[in-house]
């Protein structure tokens, strides 16, 4: 066996048990004891199967821009998510997590120009991809910024990006797998996501969740 065969391996099975394991903490009560296992087991594996990925996307013969955005994607907002725990206690500084925000944008930039640029024509995947990373790392980084506030928004931050590394992990299933037609199986776990996104943000910005021990 080959190393990519390997990596292969490695990336689709750890994903795999992401994707169960995420979809578990999505079920089970937010703050249960099985969420915060599940979520945390989510974590890394998500992590392992990411960046085999972007591995795996640059070797020869199996480059891909779309697996390698998949991967960027997944580890972004997975480190995002799982930082802002930490926000519940005192914040002393942020510059890891504005850090990653700047690359993050820099590279959604470079999803949405690079094939304007090099071949002259608009990457609709990846421009979609690439302005949803900017507006993501844009949106982060403006509470970010606000050092003094973070501890109210943990919860949006840790929810929201977290949501997204478990988008990613379902995006890629239905890509490899093809479960719908064509280009619909990069849009549709999205489509989902968002709509369990804005729920859950409703209900924090409602003040329906009132206490960070709720998740």
């Amino acid at each position: 066996m080959d190393t990519a065969t390997l990596l292969i391996y490695i990336h689709a099975g750890f994903g795999g048990i992401a994707l169960l394991l995420g979809t578990l903490a999505i079920v089970f009560k937010k703050g249960s004891v099985r969420h915060k296992l599940t979520g945390k087991l989510f974590f890394y594996s998500m992590m392992i199967s990411a960046v085999t990925a972007l591995v795996i996307a640059i070797l020869p013969g199996h480059q891909s821009p779309f697996l390698f955005s998949i991967g960027l994607f997944s580890i972004y907002f997975l480190l995002i998510g799982y930082r802002a725990l930490r926000y519940k206690r005192k914040i002393e500084h942020v510059t890891i997590e504005i850090v990653g925000n700047i690359i993050m944008l820099l590279i959604s930039l470079s999803m949405v120009l690079s094939p304007l640029i090099i071949n002259g024509t608009i990457n609709f995947v990846l421009l979609v991809f690439g302005i949803f990373g900017i507006l993501a790392s844009l949106n982060t980084l403006r509470l970010l910024i606000k050092v003094n506030t973070l501890k109210k928004h943990w919860l949006r931050m840790h929810l929201g990006n977290m949501m997204g590394g478990y988008i990613a992990a379902a995006s890629a299933f239905a890509v490899v797998n093809q479960i719908l037609p064509g280009i619909y199986n990069w849009f549709f776990p999205g489509i989902i996501g968002g709509f369990y996104i804005y729920f859950w943000m409703r209900k924090i910005r409602l003040g329906q969740i009132k206490s960070p021990k709720n998740i």
